[in-house]
C-alpha cells in the first residue's frame, strides 16, 4: 500500500510486467514500421515514462515529438480538452505512432485525432499502455494495447492524482474507503 494525496492505493501492475509488455509491443512496431521512418508522438504528461522506456526497445529509424493535452481534474475526466503545448513538427505524409499512457473514456483522443488528421499524415496508429474498455465513450482505434484494465483510478508509472504519484515504477489502484 502507498498513500498519495491522502488516498490509499494498492499494487496493480509491477514494473516487470510493464517492461515485458512494452518490449513485446515495440518488437511488433519495429517489424511493422521497419522502412517507414515513423514519428512517435507522445501525449504529455503521463506518457513520459512510456516513451522513455519504449525507446529502450525501439531500434528503427524514427523521430519523437510531444504534445501536451489535459482533460483530467482530480480523479475524474473534465470532458474538456486543453492543448497546452502544440505540435512543432511537420506531419504531412508521415507515419505517426501516437503514444498514450492510458485511454479510458476516449474523450481526449476523440477531440485530438481530427486535429491530427488535418496535418495530413500517411497513417496514424495508437499505442496505449493501459485501456479501460468499461469507461470508453468513443470508438478509438487503438492498434497496440499494453493492458486492458478495470475502470479504477490508477497512479504510478507516469499516471498521477492531481500531479502526484507519477514517480512510482509500479502502477497502483485506488482503495475506496
Amino acid at each position: 500500500m502507498i498513500t498519495c494525496n491522502n488516498k490509499q492505493f494498492e499494487l496493480f501492475l509491477t514494473s516487470e510486467a510493464i517492461q515485458n509488455r512494452l518490449k513485446e509491443l515495440c518488437q511488433q512496431i519495429n517489424q511493422e514500421y521497419a522502412d517507414k521512418k515513423p514519428i512517435f508522438l507522445g501525449i504529455l504528461n503521463g506518457v513520459f515514462r512510456v516513451v522513455g522506456d519504449a525507446f529502450n526497445y525501439i531500434d528503427i529509424e524514427c523521430e519523437v515529438s510531444f504534445v501536451k493535452l489535459k482533460s483530467y481534474e482530480g480523479t475524474q475526466s473534465s470532458g474538456n480538452l486543453t492543448t497546452m503545448i502544440g505540435l512543432d513538427t511537420d506531419l504531412e505524409g508521415r507515419h505517426i505512432v501516437l503514444l498514450e499512457d492510458i485511454v479510458d473514456t476516449g474523450r481526449t483522443l476523440h477531440k485530438f485525432l481530427p486535429e491530427l488528421e488535418k496535418k495530413n499524415p500517411a497513417s496514424v496508429a495508437i499505442l496505449t499502455l493501459l485501456n479501460k474498455p468499461d469507461a470508453m465513450e468513443h470508438d478509438i482505434p487503438m492498434k497496440y494495447i499494453g493492458f486492458k484494465v478495470p475502470n479504477n483510478f490508477l497512479i504510478g508509472y507516469g499516471l498521477d492524482y492531481d500531479g502526484w504519484g507519477r514517480q512510482h515504477n509500479d502502477i497502483y489502484t485506488i482503495v475506496e474507503d
